[in-house]
């Protein structure tokens, strides 16, 4: 998720943990742990494009990093604060919760998640939150500002905002996991009507929303991708085929950042040419604007042939081509109206 939302959660989860004795310490510490894991942007100095990929949500995400890190910053904490009335274990406590919701929460999106670094490379994606989203984060930074606010020495300390922007995020991932298994089973039976065999299918949620889903249906030869909302009245779901090509790879698979890509993927990619390079795209991060344009190219490219061309790779397709009338479009969109 966004680094906002890791220091509201933080902070709110500081608060419940150590509001009462700590006060604002505790939020303070509680926002730092949270924001801790992502240290791995520091990589991006020395690593190429392509190793960022799997530095980013690499170890820092482990559950390793967390059973080493918690005890470290506790020792270290409790030193600090040694005349608070909060022991080492209730710090180790509090630090092992904060980096291990962090944990948790960045898996719930489609980036993919290191858990289990450096024993196994596998990426845990659940596919179930975009990187930001609003009905997330504002609930959780309006409680850790009346925590801010109200902790001061005079005043009584109470977690009823904490408990209700997490009984709001409880209710809004629940609603947002009841929404994907609608929409893939709606994407099964188009599937199926259709006669295609699918090998693999995913969704995960557009922009900022839980009620637009971005599809992609991996098929022997290419995919289909295509979007649909819960709101959509017609049961077939629009999907375009696209050709993976992976051919074309030929000439330069034996090449580190092509091996990087390939496994950040999960396979789910494809190569297109273009005039002076060989474009590998990664699927997963939907297509710019391609709830209103069927053809639209995807958010994630890498240039094969310009390397140096690959800067902000997640980040510069995501939100390309927006504006105020694309806006317009894409709130119709979600409202299950196509134009």
């Amino acid at each position: 998720m966004d680094s906002l939302t890791h220091i509201a959660l933080g902070a709110c989860v500081g608060g419940l943990l150590g509001g009462k004795l700590l006060r604002r310490k505790a939020l303070f510490w509680g926002a730092a742990a949270q924001s801790l894991p992502d240290i791995d942007f520091l990589a991006g100095v020395w690593c190429t494009p392509a190793e960022d990929l799997l530095a980013h949500r690499g170890f820092t995400h482990s559950f390793l990093f967390v059973v080493l890190l918690a005890p470290l910053l506790a020792l270290g904490v409790s030193r600090l604060h040694s005349a608070e009335r909060f022991s080492f274990v209730r710090w180790m406590i509090f630090f092992f919760v904060e980096l291990l919701l962090h944990l948790l929460l960045d898996a719930l999106n489609v980036y993919g998640t290191g858990w289990w670094e450096p024993f196994s490379h596998h990426r845990v994606s659940g596919n179930l939150l975009f990187v930001a989203d609003p009905v997330i984060t504002l609930p959780l930074l309006a409680a850790a500002g009346w925590l801010f606010f109200s902790l001061q020495r005079d005043r009584p300390f109470s977690i009823r905002p904490v408990v209700v922007a997490f009984l709001v995020c409880f209710t809004y991932l629940s609603l947002g996991l009841f929404s994907k298994m609608r929409v893939e089973r709606a994407l099964q039976e188009h599937c199926k009507k259709s006669n295609l065999q699918p090998l693999r299918y995913f969704t995960t949620p557009a922009p900022f929303t839980s009620l637009l889903w971005y599809c992609v249906v991996d098929v022997e030869s290419g995919f289909y991708v295509g979007y649909r909302s819960v709101l959509d009245r017609g049961a077939d779901v629009l999907l375009t085929y696209v050709p993976k090509q992976d051919s074309l790879l030929a000439g330069v698979h034996h090449r580190e950042d092509v091996q990087h890509l390939i496994r950040f993927s999960k396979g789910y990619y494809v190569v297109q040419s273009r005039s002076d390079s060989l474009v590998f795209s990664d699927l997963r991060f939907g297509q710019q604007m391609g709830w209103a344009f069927t053809q639209a190219p995807f958010s994630f490219y890498y240039f094969l042939q310009h390397p140096g061309q690959n800067d902000f790779l997640i980040q510069r397709g995501r939100l390309a081509g927006w504006n105020r009338h694309s806006f317009k479009n894409y709130v119709a969109r979600i409202l299950g109206k196509a134009e």
